[in-house]
C-alpha cells in the first residue's frame, strides 16, 4: 500500500481538502476486502470484526457493504447520542478549528467548565475536585494510585500496612496493570501475572462478607454499582448503603467506577448517588463524551483529594479542550433534550416486552443498560442472528444478552428489536440443535 501524500501547500493535497482526504484513506471495497487488510495489519487483541462499519446517523449505522443495523450497543455504552449528533459534531469541529491541544502546563475555558459541570452534576460537596484521564481505565488507574496513597498516608507507625485494596468477585475495571488487578476474571488476568499485590476480591453484593473483609488493612472498596461486563448485576441498595458506612466506620475509601452506569446511563445521572451514597471517588468515561475519547476521577469533599499533589499523577491528553468541549456538548443534549427521561420511558418499553418472550427467563432493566437472560446457552448464537438480521447487541455470557444503545434510541426502535426477537431466539436454537448433531 502506498503511503505517500502530497504536501505542496495549503490549498491542496490530501491534507488539505477533507474530502479528498476521506476517500483517500477509506477508500472503496467489500468488508470481505477491508477484513483481508485489517487481519494483515491490525493486532489480533480483538478477534475477528464482526463488520466494517463506514458510517452512522443516529442509532442507526451501515457496513461496507451497505447493510443498515440498528445499534443497541452503542460502542458498548459509548455512544450516548448516537452517531454523528450534529450539535455534539459542530462542537467538535468548532473547538479542533481554535485549539486541540495544549499539554497539562495550562488549561483551557473547556477543561474548567467540564469540571464544575461534573461536580455540579454529581452534587459533590464543598473540597470536591476532578481528574480528566482518555478512558475507563485510565480513570480506574487513577482511582488505585488514590486508594493506595491513601492507605500509605494513613497507615499506623507501628502497625499493619493499610494497602488492601477489596474488589468484587465478577467485576471488570479495565485491561491495564492496575485496572486489572481489580478486575476479576482470570482470563483476563492470567496472561499477564504477577498482577501488582495487595488486591483481594470478595463475593458480589454479600454484605456479612463485605464486613469480614474490612479490616484495618483495608485503604480502599472499588464497586461497579451495576456490573456490566458480568451480565448486567446489580448491586442491592442494602449492599450500597452497607459500603459506604463499613469503609467510613475502617477509615477506608469507597470508590465508585461509574465508567458503565454513569453520564445518564441508568436514567438517573449516576446509578450510586442515586442510591443515596455518597462516595469518596468516582470513575467516568465511556458515555461522557458521546463518542470522543476521554474519561474522569471525582473525588468528593476535602478529604481523598489532597493526597494526590502535583507530579504524583499525570496525562498528557486527559482534559484537552476537544475532549473536554465534546463532553460538554454530550450533557448539554441530555440536560436541554431531557434525554433521561426518554431512558427511562424506553427502558420501561424493553423490560415491558422482554418479559413477554418465549426463552426469555430474566430481564434487568436499569435505564438503557439492560441485561437479559435465555433458556438455553444461546446468547452468542442471538447475537450473530441479530446481525445478520441487522441489530448489533453483545452476549457477555453464554445466557445472557446485553443491550446499552444511544441514549435517545426511540420506542418505536425498540420495538423493531422486540418484535424481531422470539425470532432471533429460534434462529439460535436451530443453530445450536444442527451443531450438536454435526
Amino acid at each position: 500500500m502506498n503511503h505517500a501524500h502530497d504536501e505542496t501547500g495549503a490549498g491542496n493535497g490530501l491534507l488539505s481538502n477533507v474530502n479528498a482526504t476521506a476517500a483517500a484513506v477509506t477508500g472503496t471495497g467489500t468488508s470481505a476486502q477491508w477484513l483481508a487488510r485489517y487481519s494483515d495489519s491490525l493486532m489480533g487483541v480483538f478477534g475477528s470484526p464482526q463488520r466494517v462499519l463506514v458510517r452512522g446517523a443516529g442509532a442507526l449505522v451501515w457496513d461496507a457493504d451497505g447493510k443498515e443495523y440498528l445499534d443497541l450497543l452503542g460502542g458498548i455504552a459509548v455512544n450516548a447520542l448516537g452517531h454523528a449528533h450534529p450539535f455534539v459534531t459542530s462542537v467538535i469541529s468548532s473547538q479542533l478549528a481554535t485549539l486541540g491541544h495544549v499539554s497539562n502546563f495550562f488549561t483551557s475555558p473547556t477543561q474548567i467548565a467540564l469540571a464544575e459541570k461534573l461536580l455540579s452534576l454529581s452534587q459533590a460537596p464543598t473540597g470536591s475536585k476532578v481528574f480528566f484521564a482518555n478512558s475507563g481505565t485510565e480513570a480506574n488507574e487513577a482511582a488505585f494510585k488514590l486508594a493506595r496513597r491513601h492507605g500509605k498516608v494513613h497507615s499506623p507507625e507501628n502497625g499493619p500496612s493499610r494497602s488492601t485494596i477489596l474488589a468484587l468477585e465478577g467485576a471488570f475495571h479495565g485491561r491495564s496493570m492496575g485496572a486489572l488487578a481489580l478486575t476479576a476474571k482470570q482470563a483476563y488476568r492470567e496472561p499477564f501475572e504477577p498482577m501488582p499485590a495487595g488486591v483481594r476480591h470478595i463475593p458480589f453484593d454479600d454484605v456479612e462478607a463485605l464486613r469480614a473483609a474490612m479490616d484495618e488493612t483495608v485503604a480502599a472498596l472499588v464497586i461497579e454499582p451495576i456490573q456490566g461486563e458480568a451480565g448486567v448485576r446489580p448491586l442491592s441498595l442494602e449492599y450500597l448503603r452497607a459500603a459506604r458506612e463499613l469503609t467510613r466506620e475502617a477509615g477506608a475509601l469507597l470508590i465508585l467506577d461509574e465508567v458503565q452506569t454513569g453520564v445518564g446511563r441508568t436514567g438517573e445521572w449516576f446509578a450510586g448517588t442515586a442510591a443515596g451514597i455518597v462516595p469518596d471517588a468516582m470513575t467516568l468515561a465511556k458515555g461522557l463524551g458521546g463518542g470522543f475519547p476521554i474519561g474522569a476521577m471525582i473525588t468528593f469533599g476535602e478529604g481523598p483529594s489532597p493526597l494526590l499533589s502535583a507530579g504524583q499523577h499525570g496525562t498528557t491528553f486527559g482534559g484537552n479542550p476537544v475532549a473536554t468541549a465534546a463532553a460538554l456538548a454530550t450533557l448539554h443534549v441530555l440536560e436541554s433534550a431531557n434525554v433521561l427521561a426518554n431512558v427511562r420511558a424506553v427502558s420501561a418499553r424493553f423490560a415491558e416486552g422482554l418479559t413477554g418472550i418465549a426463552g426469555v427467563t430474566q430481564v434487568r432493566a436499569h435505564g438503557l443498560l439492560i441485561g437479559f437472560d435465555v433458556a438455553e446457552p444461546i446468547a452468542a448464537g442471538i447475537v450473530t442472528a441479530a446481525l445478520e438480521a441487522g441489530f448489533i447487541i453483545n452476549a457477555p455470557k453464554p445466557h445472557t444478552v446485553r443491550l446499552a444503545p444511544p441514549l435517545n434510541l426511540t420506542s418505536q426502535q425498540a420495538g423493531s428489536f422486540l418484535a424481531a426477537l422470539p425470532a432471533l431466539i429460534e434462529t439460535a436454537l436451530a443453530a445450536q440443535t444442527l451443531q450438536g448433531e454435526s
